[in-house]
């Protein structure tokens, strides 16, 4: 399944719902107010958009409509990621991650993880 497209306003609103959910409009709109100087019909119109994009369920009860995400957070990572490698990378992953590793202060389980990883990797 392809990871949809989230704007990073967007991924704003995502955040919320996936620390917690179902969640109204109204809920998702007085926690972003504070933080951004978004108005209310700008964050209802990211939920319409999250809704068709597929990121975002919701169910109605009478007029009040509850929102969830649709999508798990760490597959919305992974997309992420991959364009990331092809945008800015075109596909060169590996000077980014030895440059990555190679700045990184790393706990012993973090590398057996990763050696793990680079096995795993190497045996195809």
């Amino acid at each position: 399944m392809k990871s949809p497209r989230i704007s990073d306003a967007e991924w704003e609103v995502m955040e919320i719902l996936w620390g917690r959910h179902p969640l109204t409009a109204l809920e998702i709109v007085s926690t972003l107010t504070p933080r951004h100087p978004w108005k209310d019909q700008t964050i209802r119109t990211m939920l319409g958009r999250l809704v068709r994009k597929g990121a975002v369920d919701y169910r109605a009860e009478g007029k009040t409509y509850f929102y969830s995400p649709a999508v798990e957070r760490a597959h919305c990572v992974r997309g992420e990621s991959r364009t990331f490698f092809q945008k800015i990378l075109r596909g060169a992953s590996a000077p980014i991650l030895i440059q990555l590793l190679e700045e990184t202060k790393l706990s012993k389980a973090e590398i057996t993880e990763l050696k793990r990883i680079l096995k795993e990797k190497e045996n195809g």
